[in-house]
């Protein structure tokens, strides 16, 4: 092998076999991370789900035992002869607006002698065995298996809890709520999507809900998922063989709820299944970049790599060729090049290509995770924002119109506020990926916050909400881009806005702390769980349905790039808090 074929491959061998590594390893540390993320979030939505399930399940239980202590009805002792808990059976039933198909009350022999549907008076009700028992403030309540239609899609559950005479330890009967199952249908199917399904399985493996997918596949009241290894008294993520769904491998979210008010729950589980091809797809699509980087970054250095050869190899053969002319003619022929001087010159070249190679390596690196941040911000830009504004002055021209229906009008109206929904989502999306830096000013923070509350009266009073402020500090004046410090404090107040219920209320207040200026946004809300007081602040992350968990990390960047912090808390009436420390003086970095 000559010396140019051995410089050639040692320098292919030092510039490729650690960007093939990093590549490499890069795939592989992003395929556990997204994997990582994703099981997180399915464990976390399915912990949600069970916990939703238990908290209507609670109420229903809790409706039964109530209306079963109530005076109407000890009219089952005179067998509701003037129907009167027969009214109140259908004024109740009717009021729950369809969340009980009916109720009825059973004398002792279990004959029907009060219900909100007029046909079953007189009937007899057959008991099924009880699937579930409960105690609820000291009363039996028991629960029958689900009953489904053949399609899946029509579904209804049994309570039963005895009737008391008020004048003694005598069971009166019973009264019977059938429950429509739908609701907790809905809860499922609202979980599915992207490729995603839920179900909730008993603790004998039999699946007594699912999202639409799966009711459709008829496996309601199967024991299809009953071989899966997973926990009883556990949440967690999982990798399970998805043969029991039609499928390979499947990521499967496991959530049991804890003690709701003193309320153990079913015992069931709830089950968030995405199969593991589609949860890393994302990786695969990031591979196949990765691939094309490589192949370009070995065709540019196999083309560098063969010139740095020669010029390396070019002395050492007219070295050679010297000292073959002096050992076969005892004679000095033309003096090569000086060996020291040009191997040093070619050896300072050789490690300048080299680090050129690396920082070129480090380059595409950063580029490689910010392309799709330029992707994005370039797609929505020019291919979101423009259909969205061609809309939405469609919709305003469309109100214009004169024999437009009221329908119509209101059709519009949606057309209208969803695609400015989708414009600010566009914004918030395009200033996290291009964020610019502060443009310091000396302002009035109190008159900023002032501001900021003008802006968003109408949006709270519309809801019942009320915004207050208690301005307390003694200078309000700090350097600050002014307009990014009103973009932090409308994204604080209007998230709080957002996530109150009519009767609510929004708090700002400031006080100076040590040469700084403390504002606090507090309400009496829902508050934020301790441990997630820290992961809020991460991009993507987000609790209420319909975010997307951008608006709080601008906030963190506006605050920071301020040299200030913001931390999240408790409000003084158990609410959220986030508490906001401004320097008043920005001092440029040395």
């Amino acid at each position: 092998m000559t010396i140019r074929k051995t410089l050639l491959g040692a320098f292919l061998l030092v510039a490729l076999a650690p960007a093939i590594l990093l590549a490499g390893l890069a795939f592989v540390k992003a395929r556990a991370a997204l994997q990582s993320e994703i099981e997180h979030s399915l464990a976390t939505q399915a912990e949600a789900i069970s916990a939703e399930m238990d908290r209507v399940l609670f109420e229903r239980l809790q409706n039964a035992v109530v209306w079963s202590q109530l005076d109407v009805m000890q009219d089952l002792q005179v067998q509701d002869v003037d129907r009167r808990l027969s009214s109140f059976l259908s004024r109740v039933a009717e009021g729950y607006g369809g969340v009980y198909r009916d109720l009825s009350a059973l004398d002792a022999a279990g004959e029907v002698v009060a219900s909100s549907a007029p046909a079953a008076l007189g009937t007899r009700f057959a008991p099924a065995v009880p699937w579930q028992r409960f105690s609820v403030a000291g009363v039996r309540v028991s629960l029958a298996l689900p009953e489904f239609s053949a399609d899946g899609e029509s579904g209804s559950v049994v309570l039963r809890t005895p009737v008391r005479s008020h004048f003694g330890d005598a069971t009166l009967g019973e009264l019977l709520l059938r429950v429509d199952w739908k609701q907790f249908d809905a809860l499922l199917d609202r979980a599915a999507g992207g490729g995603r399904s839920a179900a909730v399985v008993d603790a004998e493996g039999r699946m007594v809900a699912a999202s639409r997918s799966l009711r459709e596949r008829g496996m309601l009241l199967g024991r299809d998922l009953a071989g899966w290894p997973l926990p009883r008294a556990a949440g967690g993520a999982f990798t399970l063989d998805g043969t029991p769904l039609g499928t390979d491998r499947v990521l499967v979210g496991v959530g049991r709820a804890a003690a709701f008010a003193g309320f153990e729950g079913p015992g069931w589980r709830t089950l968030v299944i995405q199969p593991l091809d589609l949860a890393l797809a994302p990786v695969r699509r990031m591979a196949a970049i990765s691939l094309l980087l490589v192949a370009a970054l070995i065709l540019v250095t196999l083309a560098m790599a063969t010139w740095v050869s020669g010029k390396i190899a070019r002395p050492v053969v007219a070295l050679t060729e010297f000292t073959r002319h002096y050992r076969r003619d005892r004679s000095l022929g033309n003096r090569p090049p000086a060996a020291d001087g040009e191997v040093g010159e070619l050896a300072g070249a050789f490690v300048d290509l080299v680090e050129d190679i690396d920082a070129s390596q480090r380059k595409l690196v950063r580029a490689s995770k910010l392309a799709v941040v330029g992707e994005m911000s370039s797609l929505i830009a020019h291919e979101v924002r423009t259909p969205l504004g061609i809309m939405r002055s469609s919709a305003q021209m469309l109100k214009r119109e004169p024999g437009l229906s009221e329908d119509g009008r209101e059709l519009t109206g949606f057309i209208e506020s969803e695609t400015e929904r989708l414009n600010r989502l566009v914004t918030t999306m395009l200033d996290a990926a291009r964020p610019r830096a502060p443009r310091f000013v000396s302002l009035d923070a109190h008159r900023q916050i002032r501001q900021t509350l003008a802006l968003l009266a109408g949006q709270a009073s519309a809801r019942g909400l009320s915004l207050q402020e208690t301005l307390e500090a003694a200078d309000p004046v700090v350097e600050a881009d002014e307009e990014q410090l009103t973009q932090a404090l409308l994204n604080l107040v209007m998230n709080a806005l957002q996530v109150l219920q009519p009767g609510g209320e929004v708090r700002v207040s400031s006080a100076d702390a040590d040469g700084a200026l403390a504002i606090t946004i507090e309400d009496n809300g829902p508050g934020i769980p301790e441990d997630e007081r820290e992961r809020i602040f991460e991009a993507f992350f987000f609790r209420r349905e319909g975010g997307v968990g951008l608006g709080l990390a601008i906030v963190q960047q506006i605050v920071q790039a301020h040299g200030g912090s913001i931390v999240a808390g408790v409000s003084r009436s158990g609410g959220a808090a986030f508490a906001l420390r401004l320097p008043r003086r920005h001092e440029a970095p040395q």
